[in-house]
């Protein structure tokens, strides 16, 4: 089955909907698990597919009330933190 759910949720990031021809989307909870065939899907499924998703290139981004898909590739390109924005962001060391 995860396997298989992979493969319609890659398929989906290629079909034209939404006014674009193809790229990242998300999708309900409820249609996520009428796509897997399940009434209800477990947090072993769900790390399943995700794998299953990866080997393909492709990322699944839990969000509670609906998943998001996206490539693995545009999850790459986002910027990095560096050691100096951790500066902004930690407490000042205690003296």
């Amino acid at each position: 089955m995860h396997k298989q759910m992979a493969d319609r949720l890659a398929r989906l990031y290629d079909l034209p909907y939404g006014g674009k021809a193809q790229g990242r989307y998300r999708i309900s909870a409820k249609l996520f698990h009428a796509l897997a065939g399940r009434r209800r899907l477990y947090e072993d499924d769900i790390r399943l597919i995700t794998r299953e998703l990866l080997e393909r290139g492709y990322v699944l981004i839990d969000m509670g009330t609906y998943y998001s898909v996206l490539t693995a590739a545009t999850a790459g390109s986002y910027r990095r933190v560096n050691a100096e924005a951790l500066n902004h962001v930690l407490p000042p060391p205690a003296v």
